[in-house]
């Protein structure tokens, strides 16, 4: 039991940084399965994802110490440009930090941006917890409509 809590926990954190991987069928599969609690498998995928969404954004405090180097991923053109969104837009892009693709990055520009930790925290906890919240209301309508 114990371990399918921190399974998720941990499928949670790693898909929140620039991993490939997928929390919600990990989620889905634990709901469906109807052997765990709802509200705190829906607390530890938002810890999880939230705390990967603070180490993007830590890092992101970072990145720019290494942009000179021939490794980075990331060129002054791209990293402009990532600015110059996050300027017109602001803080509020963080609300799509649930987004697939786009979600993570956004994380990692305000990181970059300097954007300050607790209003981060707010706005990405109440993005993922909804996302989360909507997907098991989803999850559990299905698995109740008989076939």
């Amino acid at each position: 039991m114990i371990a399918a809590y921190l399974g998720l926990f941990f499928a949670a954190f790693g898909a929140a940084t620039l991993l490939p991987l997928q929390s919600e069928a990990v989620l889905v599969g634990l709901l469906v399965s109807g052997h765990f609690n709802l509200w705190l498998l829906l607390a530890i995928a938002t810890l999880g994802n939230v705390l990967g969404s603070v180490l993007n954004w830590w890092l992101g405090r970072w990145v720019e110490h290494f942009k000179a180097r021939r490794w980075f991923p990331v060129s002054d053109r791209q990293l402009g440009r990532a600015r110059q969104h996050y300027e017109r837009w602001g803080h509020w892009t963080l609300l799509l930090s649930w987004l697939p693709i786009i979600g993570d990055p956004l994380t990692l520009v305000a990181g970059v941006m300097r954007e300050p930790l607790w209003r981060f925290l707010l706005l990405v906890t109440l993005a993922k917890s909804i996302r989360y919240g909507v997907l098991a209301a989803v999850t559990l309508q299905w698995a109740l409509i008989p076939t």
